[in-house]
């Protein structure tokens, strides 16, 4: 991003209120939120749109069906957005609604200037009309002649005295708008689709209904009352009615938008008769269209009947609002469909926060604490880091592009590397021992080296989770701001002397799903039904038998056991002993553990430092020899021998197995 472009415009789109919100509508918000907060960090003058799209056949019949009012029904699930993205802490600049009156004026104005320039007629049109998703469909384009390729459901046959935008007139300018442009369209991928829909040929556009009156009405100059805008006429204005246009312009400086953020079935709207009615009004066309894919729920396409759609609120106020929003835009490719599922949360949870980031944290409090009584100095990290330093400075300045391509999960992946930069340089550098040798001012460069990647981690975390990265930055002695960023991110400064806090652990670990959905709630009570039929008919003794050898235990039993990755970090023999060795194993914790394992017939010291091993990380410390083992490794044992079970692949020192 340009620090010349002081002016950025992001938009979502605008939510129409035939339902409430679900979790495709905050995964798009919540990318529009961190790209705006992104930028007013970074210094940029922003302007972040979102609201309701409140007009339309669709409103009118289920606000009849509800014995209210267009305008009441409207009213009640625009509220329901508003609220909720209040609840999250969207950081939004206008909040419109296609009912607001200065909207209707602008859309007004616009079919004024369209009108008079000769892109729009009067005829008479029939087709195949959805009133589920506001379009009409060619015979070619239905499904067994009668459905909507879209939704599935049965079309009306729609015969109607219309105007007509000249979409055709655009095609070839369309088309060049593409081919010069392709960024236009992220993912680059959906940018074909939209090409390939252009060639086949446009058609013209009806733009006005006769047969319901819930809609914008014409110019008063067309004296023709009995028309009503058509909905994505209507709706897609709102992008320059929300800057005044039409009415008070002033803001129109805001204009062309950086990015309008969509899910992918609304994709042809904006990439097509957005852009044509752009042209025919004079005006820029938008830098990118961004559209997202579909969220699933468990594999499985969400559904009312199904009672597996996922409420954001209710995931949100379960787990923590910004661990939901890291998870939702960490998880998928932006583009692709993704899924949700509560223990993919959890192991986002428990693995990238609480062991990538949150344990790191406690490491350099355990050890400034215990060293230097708090007190941290950036003096030595460029004379005994230098390496890490460059290293992780190169991935900071190189991520931006990223987020506004709408990479988010590549951003995130990239910044989370210079976290485990920082845990190497620990389990390497060793400061516990740098502290025995007497050489404080490594360990001390170390523990800074690791605070400082922390503190520019937090600030380009911060668009992301908002209040967490102050709760670090905080603990740094520092808040995070538009100077800060410059100073450690643009200008790779380093943080001053200064006394870190001690913090509550900011990720406690989750165990088990904090919200049943109610197919699950009907699951466990038929299984439960279907337990207790079985168990009348069995036999006492047959119960008996079943109890006494099966040796079974819950799922909660298990997860009380705490199973952690460590790395050995030194090994010796046991004086006086046949069996035993002696293991120092990182667990990411402030020091090493000691670890007395009964393996010395099949391992040696020289085969065991430096690698990896599997930890019961909570069994009660235990005296074997007169010395502590904190701890039990993981093995297997048959008649050829004991093989102690390793990771696959290198993990961080600390991380949970299970």
């Amino acid at each position: 991003m340009s620090e010349k472009c002081k002016k950025i415009y992001i938009t979502t789109p605008i939510y129409y209120v035939n339902d409430v919100p679900h979790i495709g509508h905050a995964y798009t918000t919540i990318i529009a939120d961190t790209l705006a907060r992104y930028s007013r960090m970074v210094g940029m003058d922003v302007f972040f749109l979102t609201g309701t799209d409140e007009h339309g056949q669709k409103i009118e019949q289920a606000a009849k069906a509800r014995g209210k009012s267009p305008q009441e029904y409207a009213d009640e699930i625009s509220a329901r957005f508003k609220n909720l993205w209040d609840e999250f802490d969207i950081s939004y600049d206008k909040f419109i609604r296609t009912t607001d009156p200065d909207h209707m004026k602008g859309v007004q104005k616009a079919f004024e200037v369209m009108y008079d320039k000769g892109d729009i007629y009067k005829d008479v049109y029939r087709g195949h009309y959805c009133v589920s998703c506001e379009t009409f469909f060619t015979d070619t384009q239905l499904v067994d002649e009668e459905f909507c390729p879209e939704c599935g459901r049965s079309t009306t046959i729609v015969e109607e005295e219309s105007y007509f935008f000249r979409l055709s007139k655009y095609e070839e300018r369309l088309l060049e708008w593409y081919e010069s442009k392709p960024e236009c369209i992220l993912p680059k991928s959906r940018r074909n689709e939209v090409i390939n829909f252009v060639k086949n040929g446009l058609e013209d556009l009806s733009i006005t209904r006769t047969s319901f009156d819930w809609g914008v009405k014409l110019p008063e100059k067309m004296n023709d009352p009995k028309h009503v805008m058509y909905v994505w006429l209507d709706a897609l204005m709102n992008y320059v009615t929300a800057l005044g246009y039409g009415t008070d312009e002033k803001r129109m400086d805001y204009w062309p938008a950086k990015i309008h953020l969509i899910g992918k079935d609304i994709l042809r709207f904006h990439a097509i008769y957005w852009p044509a009615f752009l042209m025919s009004l004079g005006l820029e066309l938008p830098h990118h269209i961004g559209a997202h894919g579909w969220w699933t729920r468990n594999g499985e396409k969400m559904s009312k009947s199904k009672g597996n759609v996922v409420d954001p609120k209710e995931i949100a106020d379960a787990y923590g609002l910004e661990n939901f929003r890291y998870f939702m835009l960490r998880e998928v490719p932006f583009g692709q469909d993704g899924d949700f599922s509560q223990r993919a949360l959890i192991d986002r949870i428990n693995s990238d926060l609480g062991n990538d980031l949150g344990n790191l944290l406690n490491r350099i409090i355990g050890m400034s604490g215990k060293y230097f009584d708090f007190r941290i100095d950036s003096e030595g990290v460029k004379t005994h880091h230098a390496s890490e330093l460059e290293e992780a400075e190169k991935i900071f300045s190189g991520i931006e592009p990223y987020l506004y391509e709408v990479q988010t999960n590549r951003y995130l992946e990239e910044l989370w590397k210079t976290l485990r930069i920082a845990n190497k340089a620990i389990d390497t550098a060793m400061p516990w021992v740098k502290m025995k040798e007497a050489k404080e001012k490594e360990a001390m460069a170390t523990i800074a080296l690791v605070a400082n990647i922390l503190a520019k981690v937090s600030v380009l975390l911060h668009p992301f989770m908002p209040k967490t990265t102050q709760t670090i930055a905080g603990a740094l002695g520092f808040a995070i701001t538009t100077e800060q960023y410059r100073r450690l991110i643009k200008e790779k400064s380093l943080l001053e002397s200064f006394t870190i806090k001690k913090i509550p652990p900011l990720f406690p670990r989750i165990e088990e799903p904090l919200v049943e959905t109610p197919a699950k709630k009907e699951e466990t009570a038929k299984e439960e039904k279907k337990q207790k039929r079985g168990s009348e008919k069995r036999a006492p003794s047959e119960t008996k038998s079943e109890e006494s050898g099966a040796n079974l235990i819950t799922i909660d039993q298990f997860f009380q056991v705490q199973l952690k990755v460590g790395t050995v970090v030194k090994a010796e023999e046991v004086p006086k002993s046949k069996k035993l060795l002696r293991l120092q194993v990182d667990l990411g914790e402030e020091q090493p553990r000691q670890i007395i394992a009964g393996i010395k017939e099949w391992y040696g010291p020289q085969d065991l430092e430096g690698t990896q091993v599997c930890v019961v990380a909570n069994l009660k410390p235990a005296k074997l020899m007169g010395m502590l083992s904190e701890g039990m490794l993981l093995a297997a044992k048959d008649e050829e021998g004991l093989c102690l079970i390793r990771p696959e692949k290198p993990r961080r020192p600390g991380s949970a197995i299970g």
